[in-house]
């Protein structure tokens, strides 16, 4: 830990002028030139946290590493984890601060909290590894996915399982000890069984290759567990936790939250189809997979007899000209419409279900989670 301190002092006093006063309390979220700024010093603190990390783990005691084996863990970390935008990482430290109320954290406090964001960052990038390996994707993150790499291959899925148990010895190093260290450890298992097990129901469902068993309940089961504890109640359940919380005192935050994940997802679905590819950072195959995605779903709503016809014969299928026809569909369909009306009530809803909650802080944390999806592109 000693060798990430100094970086750490460096971007203190920036990430110590983070507090509630900087949180926007209106019914309307928006980013600022400020809150960038404050963000990108925040990002710095992270990302220099990470190198001290994955050096603990490749030098880990339990396992008698060879120049070879060393390596490869290495670059194959380098591949999977620290990518994309670390909001889930990233949003246990903002949330810890604006827990704490203004006040300054020690170092000891920042390099924690960006321990155990990272710790959600190496879970999230063990569930993306296989995710892809079993969707057969192209690329992730903007990069070729870590299974289609001519020397990995079906090793990927190993590679996925030792990522995975990274997070339990990142947290056995750093946590142990600690008052509240069973409960992270309890809420990590949760959340991982939770997770697998969305991605279960995603994938027998999608295997069934039927239309008809499509809903937006079904939907809804999906996302809630496979997307919604892991990317947005466990960062909040971790910053709570540091902060000296029980978490059975916080269901509502939990519901909050589960329903911001389902909002999330729904984005998810709808930048699938209609994003650039270039700025979503992948190639997005929901048509051609026959997911359960909420645009499916509404299609089916809103179908004639002859929309439901093509979108039966089209949906689930590789041929670029099927795929296509079924993005036509929506179109015609105007389902762009009926997201942004999605959005804009569901908006509403979150708002409300947030300012109703009692505690200041809290409010303040939902709210930055909102901040950060809300609108979003990519």
């Amino acid at each position: 830990m000693n060798c990430c301190r100094n970086l750490i002092k460096a971007a203190n006093l920036h990430l110590n002028r983070v507090g509630s006063g900087g949180l926007h309390q209106s019914r309307h979220l928006s980013s600022s030139s400020h809150h960038h700024v404050l963000t990108e010093d925040l990002k710095s603190t992270f990302l220099n946290v990470y190198p001290t990390l994955k050096s603990d783990l490749l030098h880990d005691p339990s396992f008698e590493f060879t120049d070879e084996s060393r390596l490869w863990v290495d670059r194959m970390l380098d591949h999977n984890v620290p990518g994309g935008k670390l909001n889930r990482g990233l949003s246990i430290v903002e949330s810890f601060k604006l827990l704490k109320e203004g006040k300054d954290l020690t170092e000891e406090e920042i390099f924690l909290s960006c321990a155990l964001g990272w710790c959600v960052e190496w879970l999230h990038a063990y569930f993306l590894v296989i995710d892809d390996i079993m969707d057969n994707s192209v690329t992730r993150r903007g990069k070729t996915c870590w299974f289609r790499l001519p020397q990995v291959g079906m090793v990927g899925i190993n590679d996925g399982i030792l990522i995975r148990n990274h997070v339990h010895r990142i947290l056995k190093k750093h946590f142990l000890g600690m008052p509240f260290y069973f409960d992270l450890l309890d809420l990590f298992n949760e959340v991982e069984f939770q997770t697998s097990s969305g991605q279960m129901i995603d994938m027998i469902t999608t295997g069934h290759k039927d239309l008809a068993k499509y809903s937006l309940p079904v939907h809804r089961r999906i996302v809630q567990y496979k997307t919604s504890y892991c990317s947005f109640y466990l960062p909040a359940a971790c910053a709570l936790l540091m902060a000296g919380e029980n978490l059975e005192n916080h269901v509502d935050v939990k519901n909050v939250l589960v329903d911001m994940g389902i909002y999330f997802q729904v984005q998810d679905d709808y930048l699938d189809c209609f994003a650039d590819p270039e700025t979503l950072g992948k190639i997005g195959t929901d048509i051609e997979n026959f997911k359960c995605s909420w645009l499916v779903v509404k299609a089916l709503e809103r179908c004639s007899k002859e929309q439901t016809e093509i979108l039966y014969e089209n949906y689930g299928k590789p041929d670029p000209s099927n795929v296509a026809k079924v993005k036509e569909l929506y179109k015609e369909l105007d389902l762009e419409g009926v997201f942004k009306e999605y959005e804009s009530k569901t908006y509403e809803k979150l708002i409300g279900a947030i300012e109703a909650h009692q505690s200041k802080a809290i409010q303040a944390v939902l709210k930055s989670f909102l901040a950060k999806i809300y609108e979003r592109q990519k």
